[in-house]
């Protein structure tokens, strides 16, 4: 088998599992939502401001895979697989130390997190409802964040996968049993969500204790493992933040446009997410493989695995964005029914269409410089792309154009402007080998 060969198996047997485990987590709030709607349209509304809420903080603590993830790579590249497990255990001890953290301030602040949206005093209580059980299951879901991370970066993402579907199985099942048998309503919701997360913790300890035992890792933390974790963790949070303050600034322009407007957007941002989840996981597989040869030194690994994972990025783009583009006059019709929005949507699709081969290079830049242990670049860069792309947003929302034109500048701004800045900034770093000496 050839090295080209070797190297596509290799990116297979990382992304395609990597696919199946990122798509879980929003299944299991899908599940939430169906069982939940079936109450009435107040626990759904209540859902609706909950999760919002929820998933900002858990989308913040993505760094917690993503900085284990290169961190053990490396190690285990470097032939430590001891000293790689040691680093993904004490970024598993990382995670339960925020978690708590968080999972206490959250609990003491939800009636005051779920005030800001303003609801009526009967979905105000269901979100109180279900944020404050929900909240004493933020360790787990970071734990289960650091505990992938680690597997990733064993080369393993096949254990994930069979633990999210489990885990996903396990959420269906007691949101039935919780919601309708034992007649908890949103409430039981929330409690089915928290004891699948805490058992898919517990099918990770097992799972990193055996590891632990075959490598002779300690299961304890250690302070410089862990402080290393945290300093590593802070630079991704920072490129974390710049991320959901460009998405953020974009639904806030799109909701001054007018209602049709966000919908449309709505429409587009949700087709974007789903052609992302394939990009993730092939950024998810170069993190594995550049961290791993960077350990081992292998400098003309680094640069292959760059060269294939850029390849397949940009042919996924042009796929995807024809297919979009081939669709793009019935997406919206199938979103909403509405003739109108489908009209809207059109162009802003098109837009999206042709940006795809662009989104493709900077997700995996992304998942390079990651894998590179880069990550004080990734933030300045963040930094960077957002003082190009907020005042473009200013502009439009100045300007304020309606409909079509609306939602297709604003289609510009983001699929265009943002995603080429973020090309521009990426690509300038990768074009230099610095980046390939970051130390671990």
């Amino acid at each position: 088998m050839s090295v080209a060969d070797t190297l596509n198996r290799d990116i297979l047997r990382l992304a395609v599992p990597a696919l199946g485990a990122l798509i879980a987590e929003p299944l299991f709030l899908i599940i939430d939502s169906a069982l939940v709607g079936h109450l009435g349209v107040v626990p759904l509304a209540a859902l609706g401001v909950a999760s919002a809420i929820l998933q900002t903080v858990v989308g913040l603590m993505v760094f917690l895979a993503y900085s284990t993830t290169p961190a053990v790579a490396r190690r285990f590249g470097a032939g430590d697989p001891s000293r790689a497990v040691s680093v993904g255990i004490d970024g598993m001890w990382l995670a339960l130390g925020l978690g708590a953290l968080l999972a206490l301030a959250g609990y003491l602040g939800t009636p005051a997190l779920v005030g800001v949206f303003g609801a009526g005093p009967e979905v105000t209580a269901d979100a109180e409802a279900y944020l404050g059980i929900s909240m004493w299951g933020l360790p787990a879901m970071l734990i289960v964040f650091a505990a992938t991370g680690l597997l990733r970066g064993m080369q393993d993402t096949v254990t994930p996968l069979w633990i999210a579907g489990i885990g996903f199985a396990a959420n269906a099942a007691l949101n039935a049993l919780f919601i309708y048998g034992l007649g908890w309503g949103i409430s039981g919701s929330a409690a089915a969500t928290v004891v699948a997360h805490w058992g898919m913790v517990a099918a990770y300890v097992l799972v990193v204790g055996r590891l632990a035992r075959r490598h002779q890792a300690s299961m304890r933390p250690q302070a410089e493992g862990v402080r290393g974790s945290a300093r590593s963790g802070v630079w991704m949070f920072l490129r974390t933040v710049s991320l959901r303050v460009a998405l953020l600034s974009t639904v806030a322009v799109a909701t001054a446009f007018g209602t049709q407007e966000l919908a449309g957007w709505q429409v587009a941002f949700t087709m974007f997410s789903t052609a992302a989840f394939a990009l993730d996981a092939l950024a998810i597989a170069a993190q594995a493989l550049i961290g791993m040869h960077l350990g081992a030194g292998s400098a003309p690994d680094v640069r292959r695995v760059l060269r294939r994972t850029l390849a397949w990025g940009v042919w996924f783009g042009v796929i995807v964005g024809a297919v979009v583009g081939a669709l793009s006059g019935w997406v919206g019709m199938l979103f909403t029914g509405d003739a109108a929005v489908a009209a809207l949507v059109q162009p802003a699709l098109v837009v999206l269409a042709v940006a795809q081969p662009v989104c493709g290079i900077v997700f995996v830049l992304d998942g390079v410089l990651i894998g590179a242990g880069d990550v004080r670049y990734l933030a300045l860069a963040g930094a960077v792309n957002l003082v190009v792309y907020l005042p473009v947003l200013v502009v439009l929302w100045l300007w304020h154009p309606a409909g079509v034109a609306g939602l297709s500048w604003l289609a510009v701004a983001f699929f265009g402007v943002y995603m080429l800045t973020r090309l521009v900034t990426l690509g300038w770093r990768i074009r230099r080998p610095v980046w390939m000496t970051q130390p671990a």
